[in-house]
């Protein structure tokens, strides 16, 4: 099934709002860089819901499994990642994003400061997109380090692994390579404050 079948004439709204989110991304990305090579933003990524993946999301929630339905009980059928060098900036850009006219702040949940059990770490935003002229559209904004998101992309696909043999070595593996992550991250997010400091007190001098 395409997507112009799953979710109909919503679909031009769909894809006015991932372009809207997308522009607010980048928007950030480019008052955020000091120069070339030093940016907030690494990579920005966004995309509309596979009708597979709505489908079996509402099939969870004991929902109708239709693209109506998805629009108006799913809040990820729109979404973008934004990916950050370092963990501050994550937070940085947070309350950013949440001052922006393009966006209504919902709900947030800090999964970098507060993992899941299985070691998942990203900060996710609910919000409305304002689209001129049309109805709001639901969207998830999702926030992480590069390092976290290179995790993010295997655990990903382990998920829909069915009968994946050693899955509980594996699933234990990524959990230690996730708070070796967190720790790595920290680490760099230290040694970035300490260049900061010092580039400024040479320059006072």
């Amino acid at each position: 099934m395409t997507l112009d079948e799953f979710y109909g004439p919503a679909l031009y709204r769909m894809r006015r709002a991932e372009q809207i989110l997308r522009s607010v991304a980048q928007r950030y990305a480019e008052i955020s860089a000091h120069d070339e090579d030093v940016r907030s933003v690494i990579y920005i990524r966004s995309r509309i819901k596979s009708p597979d993946s709505a489908k079996k999301k509402l099939h969870r929630l004991s929902l109708p499994e239709t693209g109506e339905t998805a629009m108006r009980e799913i809040y990820d059928t729109v979404g973008i990642r934004i990916v950050c060098a370092f963990a501050d900036d994550i937070y940085t850009a947070v309350d950013w994003l949440k001052e922006q006219s393009e966006l209504v702040v919902i709900r947030q949940k800090d999964y970098c400061a507060y993992p899941k059990p299985n070691g998942y770490r990203s900060y996710h935003i609910r919000a409305l997109v304002s689209v001129p002229d049309e109805e709001p559209v639901r969207s998830e904004i999702q926030l992480r380090t590069i390092a976290e998101d290179f995790w993010a992309t295997l655990e990903h696909q382990m998920k829909y692994k069915k009968n994946l043999p050693h899955e509980e070595m594996i699933r234990n593996e990524l959990k230690r390579c996730a708070d070796e992550i967190a720790s790595v991250d920290l680490s760099m997010q230290t040694l970035r404050d300490i260049i900061l400091k010092s580039s400024q007190s040479t320059f006072r001098l």
